[in-house]
């Protein structure tokens, strides 16, 4: 049967319309750096997403191909996901996406080393006759969070990440946008498919005990 991260770690992955409160721990990924407003059409953020894809992919169909991973097993490529940050910014500032900094992210099997990531590289270049440099190996470990289930547009995020801090703060927590802490959505829907008040994203705010 076909592995798949979502149904295996629903914790992670289908969380609640309601906030809650999570450890995420360590994780590797593959991952794409940039800035500037995401929506911008042919701009750096649909760039770094094609790039991912494709080493996801090369990694993933390697099963065909003559080179054998140790360790391997069949998977469905996990979801999208992205840190978000502006500077001088608590969170992010949705009215200003120019400012965006980001890291775009697709979790990786953990059959896959540095090794295997190295070769993915090397293959995907080979085939696509492109300049893969930009993907990095991204070993994360997120760490105490709330999250929580946004349904519908992007746009409309902040009334959900307001209720997220709401949330934590009557649990005792704040905010905690220290160094490589971040903003963190992971997208579950095809936004080429589905209409916007459809879009299911799991939203992260890093958090820790108030002092």
């Amino acid at each position: 049967m076909t592995f798949d991260y979502k149904k295996a770690y629903r914790e992670f992955y289908l969380p609640p319309k309601t906030p809650g409160i999570i450890t995420v721990p360590a994780m590797n990924f593959l991952a794409v750096r940039g800035q500037g407003d995401p929506n911008e059409e042919g701009g750096t953020y649909k760039q770094a997403l094609e790039l991912l894809y494709a080493v996801a992919y090369t990694i993933k169909m390697s099963k065909m191909g003559k080179h054998k991973l140790e360790g391997y097993f069949d998977y469905v490529v996990p979801p999208l996901e992205g840190l978000w940050w502006q500077e001088g910014v608590q969170g992010v500032d949705y009215a200003h996406k120019n400012d965006f900094q980001w890291i775009s992210l697709i979790r990786l099997p953990e059959f896959v080393t540095r090794e295997v990531f190295d070769w993915a590289i090397r293959e995907a270049t080979e085939k696509k006759q492109q300049d893969f440099s930009p993907v990095e190996f991204f070993h994360w470990k997120e760490g105490l969070c709330v999250q929580c289930m946004h349904i519908g547009p992007y746009d409309d995020e902040p009334a959900t990440v307001a209720a997220m801090e709401e949330y934590a703060k009557g649990q005792g927590y704040e905010l905690d946008f220290r160094q490589g802490r971040f903003h963190h959505e992971i997208y579950l829907s095809d936004v080429r498919r589905c209409k916007p008040e459809n879009l299911k994203t799991v939203i992260r705010q890093p958090i820790k005990w108030a002092e």
